[in-house]
């Protein structure tokens, strides 16, 4: 009884492990354009989470959000400066212990914007700035239109590259600002509604970051990037992602600590200074590098990262969700 206890206590980090072992043993299943469709399925389910943050986001939450410049100012120096300082002071180590193709994909890693929905999924959970970490996702990404492959030129030493800036403006907004505006505009009818069944609400992202687990990993076993690859060259990819994602975590929650920023404010400096978007990364590969025949190798960083990340960051969410709800039952008299 104790352990069904526990189960239901901790089933969202028990839905994990359960979502990676079913991506491995039927990925064809959860995989992207599957039996089941989850990319489909999940971008719906992402646009339900910001159609819900727009339900529940007060106007003067918003508007918080937006002026809150020092959050801002830090989640984009971590994204687009830090991470890239990674490449600059390890780019040589990194040559020495792999292929270069695969050394360039932890350069393109570093170089990426952060993803949108995970990012503000996890704020959410944590109990976050959510305002702030949707803002500084959608900025990441526009941002990222410009710098990503800036970059990349100075790092790789590509010419030529051309983005459409306004179809990335388009996919963001559909993704991100559509749904949260409706969800705005209907707040004064169904606000009450949202609030009387809090407890489903509040259940509904966490059940979109198993799907997309259960989806991200059945795409990495179905193109097969565990294997075609020596058994030390993946172990190595594996073992850096962790590495990075550990020290950026972690780095960037000490700084935050050390800025004054509120538990709030650090949440989302978190979730959104550690994340890397393979939504956007493997379109703007294509466009960037085009034909290479190392595009696999490039991209296998990503594909380790992203699963990594989740999991990862999954595990950080549920942490702060419980120190926040300690917290709030000892401040209740």
């Amino acid at each position: 009884m104790r352990f069904i206890s526990v189960i239901k206590k901790e089933w969202f980090l028990v839905g994990m492990v359960v979502a990676i072992l079913l991506a491995m043993v039927i990925p064809n299943v959860g995989k992207s354009a599957g039996f089941l469709h989850l990319d489909v399925v999940t971008s719906a389910g992402i646009a339900l989470i910001f159609f819900l943050h727009g339900l529940g986001l007060s106007p003067s939450a918003i508007k918080a959000g937006v002026s809150n410049w020092r959050l801002h100012l830090f989640v984009q120096t971590a994204t687009f400066i830090a991470y890239p300082l990674l490449w600059v002071v390890f780019g040589d180590g990194l040559h020495l212990l792999m292929p270069s193709a695969l050394a360039f994909g932890f350069c393109y890693l570093f170089v990426l914007p952060s993803t949108i929905s995970s990012s503000v999924a996890m704020t959410s959970i944590a109990k976050g700035n959510v305002p702030g970490a949707i803002f500084n996702a959608s900025l990441s990404s526009v941002l990222g239109v410009f710098i990503t492959p800036f970059l990349i030129q100075v790092f790789m030493g590509l010419e030529g590259v051309e983005m459409d800036l306004m179809a990335t403006i388009v996919s963001i907004s559909t993704l991100l600002l559509l749904p949260m505006v409706i969800g705005q505009l209907l707040r004064p009818v169904l606000i009450h509604f949202i609030e009387r069944h809090k407890t489903v609400v509040n259940k509904v992202d966490k059940v979109v970051i198993l799907l997309i687990v259960f989806n991200a990993f059945s795409d990495s076993v179905a193109e097969g990037i565990w294997q075609g690859f020596s058994p030390t060259a993946l172990f190595i990819a594996v073992a850096l992602s962790f590495i990075i994602l550990l020290v950026a975590a972690h780095g960037i929650t000490w700084s935050a600590s050390k800025c004054g920023f509120s538990r709030e404010d650090e949440i989302a400096a978190v979730f959104c200074g550690t994340k890397k978007t393979l939504a956007a990364g493997v379109p703007m590969a294509k466009v960037i590098f085009g034909a290479d025949p190392n595009l696999g190798m490039f991209l296998l960083p990503i594909m380790f990262y992203h699963p990594i990340q989740i999991f990862y960051c999954a595990l950080l969410a549920n942490r702060y969700a419980s120190q926040a709800e300690k917290s709030h039952v000892q401040s209740v008299p």
